[in-house]
């Protein structure tokens, strides 16, 4: 971090000086004493001093005094009485002069102690994919990650903190009219603090048994809003990290372009085992441009074949033993679910387990076959089973558009690829897929791209 060289206060302690000055005279005359007194320099106030640094040095002295509790405003760097005050707690908590005006021991002091807490909560600035948003994101406190097409959720493990990211479209939307739905909805919520801004609002108070914590920003008829929930037991160790959220908050990062975000340099994603061989099936679009394809516990994977049409990949690993694979003939005959897959490690904690989750399946106009809600990142790839174990087919999750037509619908963010697609695929291919095991979870692996 920056220091910030404070500015040293002079008081002048000298003594009244005297000097004798003795004019032209006259034969006779008697010498006058002149007595000089100098000017005591002027006190330079705190807040003068925080006006002479440089604005990224304010910025990072006010999310500093953030992070150690200390302060608790917006964070813009703008000086402010609140600010200074915020300086003199730091000094006195550390038995120091309370001046407002930091030394370089004690601003160094500042900054290492609010580095020491950014990394006791894993501190990452993170970009949203469904919305290109910027945030900060402490996450260790918030580990797990879901998301679909209207945003993202991090939580902890226990729920106790909850960090929601949504947005959605509303026709001629102002602050002032989504401060206030906002305060209603959910029911219950009481509020103990606002803000609003022609450009963004503020709330913050009681949600049922849970603190919050709501910043909402609008542009054009789409709304983007940031909300933190925490039990009160977390008071003292998350309100530090929602000031510091609420500052790095950027809904609407200039430079953003429609479309899909970049593709990234290692991509997590889901194959099924299909056969006694090595083959497996996986998504095609997560599993390209690769220079290394990993199955980890197997080794490298070729990528043997792809369908453009449907988006399947098929993979092989070579020498492999003791394979599951999974039975995909028979069909299906329900719309209810089991996605099976290997969700990305940051959901999960930088774990690797294989897991379900329900999903209901919908015919689209387009003739896609949409799954809802769309399961978490690295899902795709995954197994659809319905309750009576037979294959629906491969679940896909498709790349989010950021940015589209004002009050276009969001397309399909999760479809599916129909078991009679996946087996005319392999067919095609010359796999003899013919196991006869419904278990999914073992069947399952996950599957690593590593790109330049």
């Amino acid at each position: 971090m920056r220091s910030v060289l404070s500015a040293t206060l002079m008081v002048a302690g000298m003594g009244m000086a005297h000097a004798q000055m003795t004019p032209p005279s006259t034969a006779g005359a008697k010498p006058k004493t002149v007595t000089t007194v100098p000017v005591r320099p002027a006190l330079q106030k705190p807040e003068d001093t925080a006006i002479a640094m440089a604005q990224a040095e304010r910025l990072a002295l006010q999310s500093d005094l953030a992070w150690v509790g200390e302060y608790n405003g917006a964070i813009t760097g703008d000086v402010s009485e609140r600010m200074v005050n915020a300086i003199k707690e730091f000094q006195k908590n550390r038995g120091g002069k309370p001046t407002g005006v930091l030394n370089p021991q004690e601003r160094g002091a500042l900054a290492d102690t609010a580095r020491r807490k950014q990394e006791s909560v894993g501190w990452r600035i993170v970009t949203e994919p469904a919305t290109g948003a910027r945030l900060g994101i402490p996450t260790k406190l918030v580990p797990q990650l879901t998301s679909d097409a209207s945003g993202a959720k991090w939580t902890s493990p226990t729920g106790t903190v909850q960090v929601l990211l949504t947005r959605r479209k509303e026709a001629s939307p102002t602050t002032a009219k989504l401060a206030e739905q906002e305060k209603k909805e959910p029911a219950g919520r009481t509020i103990d603090y606002t803000v609003v801004k022609p450009d963004f609002f503020v709330l913050s108070g009681m949600q049922g048994l849970k603190k919050f914590y709501l910043r909402g920003t609008l542009k054009g008829d789409e709304v983007r809003i940031l909300t933190i929930l925490y039990d009160q037991a977390m008071q003292t160790t998350v309100e530090p990290v929602v000031i510091a959220m609420s500052s790095a908050f950027n809904a609407f990062p200039s430079g953003v372009q429609a479309g899909p975000p970049p593709r990234k340099t290692v991509e997590y994603s889901t194959g099924v085992v299909v056969s006694d061989d090595g083959a497996i099936v996986a998504d095609r679009v997560a599993t390209g441009d690769c220079i290394a394809l990993t199955i980890p516990g197997y080794g490298s994977a070729d990528r043997v074949a792809e369908d453009k049409d449907h988006d399947l990949a098929l993979l092989r690993i070579y020498g492999a033993r003791e394979l599951k694979p999974l039975n995909i003939a028979g069909r299906a005959t329900q719309t209810a679910l089991d996605i099976t897959g290997i969700a990305d490690p940051q959901t999960q904690g930088g774990g690797a387990a294989a897991s379900s989750v329900k999903a209901a399946v919908a015919q689209l106009g387009t003739g896609d076959q949409a799954l809802s809600p769309p399961p978490a990142l690295g899902f795709s790839g995954a197994a659809a089973l319905d309750s009576g174990g037979k294959f629906a087919g491969i679940a896909l999750l498709k790349p989010v558009i950021v940015a589209g037509p004002a009050n276009a619908s969001p397309p399909a963010q999760a479809t599916l690829v129909p078991a009679d697609t996946v087996r005319n695929f392999l067919k095609a291919h010359d796999v003899n897929a013919a196991s006869e095991s419904a278990d999914a979870k073992a069947a399952v692996v996950r599957v690593i791209c590593v790109r330049k």
